[in-house]
């Protein structure tokens, strides 16, 4: 089977609900990192043959397919088509196990997997949030509801809360984690280490006016952040262990990588960044919904003839601080290892864009560090978990 090679990838800072990027059209913001992609590796704009691009939000200004809008918007020809991807917050990362898949079969040379969130202007849950009357326009059909008849809805904050008491995980466990991510993330951006993964663009306000200013910072950093100020946020249910404080941050932004074939890396002159290793994808329980990372690390492992230990870096998406610290407990991880520049608690989760937004944080990891193999997964909406283990060339 032939080879998929990573050749570029990038991201745009997170941008805070309202803040520096909420006056982005996310077609706009989508279109500046296909550019990007383009730019940095000098690749004939016309010898992308497709662009997949995650996104949960797909209403309003990101209906329409606004994988191949993003495509009309930017510097790619008409001949590149394009197309949307929804798994939940693993949607990007689906869209580089299809354009991945895409590669190793052999049917193409070149895709572009990306993915864009403006979480500012498509509020999360808007798709479902439409008027309904009974089961009339709401996901839980009644074939659902009776194979799930305890279950009135999927939740993953109950899922998040679930896991913390299946796994004995306390507030102040999971508080220590956020203070944790966000020391880590501080540390790496005064460090530089996002800088050449960060597209700077220019910020623009709500009506989408140009500020004068470059957004070049993760918006989210909580460089002022106290572990007693995490502790006295509100919890989101009553005698419960989740706070906003030690989740995931609402976050607008785009993200993507460019893989390629081994032909393609001749023709075009391309230097890898990283090789696709091994993809993994697992349904598990949409009730607790986010512990399918566990179960799937261990199966992709396996699959790939690995141990844990193998693993130089780990990026797991801090939907919320009990998946991370679960994940360590069951797969017995380096916690060193893991999310060593900080994840979504302090950097945010721009839903969609997650997927290549945290591999594109791996990648260039493996190669500031000098390491060899990363494995990312996330838990999604549904009971899902994707994995993608890579090697640094």
């Amino acid at each position: 089977m032939s080879q998929a090679y990573i050749v570029a990838a990038v991201r745009t800072a997170g941008g805070k609900r309202g803040g520096r990027l909420s006056g982005w059209h996310p077609v706009d913001l989508a279109a500046k990192v296909l550019d990007a992609l383009v730019d940095r590796t000098g690749i004939d704009p016309a010898a992308v043959e497709d662009v997949i691009m995650g996104c949960v939000g797909q209403a309003g200004e990101q209906s329409t397919n606004v994988g191949r809008n993003a495509v009309l918007a930017s510097k790619l020809p008409e001949s590149v088509p394009g197309t949307s991807v929804d798994r939940q917050c693993g949607s990007s990362q689906q869209a580089l196990h299809f354009a991945a898949q895409a590669v190793m079969s052999g049917t193409m040379d070149v895709v572009i997997a990306a993915g864009v969130e403006s979480m500012s202007r498509v509020p999360m849950n808007m798709p479902s949030a439409l008027p309904r009357r009974n089961d009339l326009g709401f996901y839980m059909s009644p074939g659902l509801r009776e194979n799930y008849p305890d279950a009135p809805e999927f939740s993953q904050f109950i899922g998040a809360e679930m896991i913390a008491q299946k796994y004995n995980l306390s507030r102040d466990m999971l508080d220590q984690y956020a203070f944790d991510s966000h020391q880590r993330a501080i540390a790496a951006s005064r460090a530089g280490a996002f800088n050449d993964e960060i597209l700077v663009l220019e910020a623009r306000t709500a009506d989408g006016d140009p500020t004068g200013e470059m957004h070049a910072v993760d918006e989210g950093i909580r460089f002022e952040a106290t572990l007693e100020g995490i502790r006295n946020v509100k919890l989101l249910q009553e005698g419960g262990r989740i706070s906003a404080a030690n989740a995931s941050q609402i976050c607008d932004g785009a993200t993507g990588v460019m893989v390629v074939s081994e032909k393609a890396l001749k023709e075009h002159g391309l230097v890898p960044l990283a090789r696709i290793h091994q993809m993994t994808l697992l349904g598990h329980d949409p009730v607790v919904m986010l512990e399918a990372p566990l179960p799937a690390t261990a199966k992709a492992l396996k699959k790939a003839g690995m141990s844990i230990d193998d693993i130089d870096l780990f990026e797991v998406n801090e939907a919320f601080a009990s998946v991370p610290l679960a994940w360590l407990q069951a797969t017995g991880a380096d916690p060193a290892r893991l999310n060593v520049n900080g994840g979504a608690i302090a950097l945010g989760h721009p839903l969609g864009a997650s997927g290549t937004k945290l591999m594109t944080t791996l990648v260039h990891a493996l190669g500031k560090r000098g390491k060899r193999y990363g494995l990312q997964t996330m838990c999604e909406g549904g009971g899902m978990a994707n994995v993608t283990i890579v090697e640094r060339l």
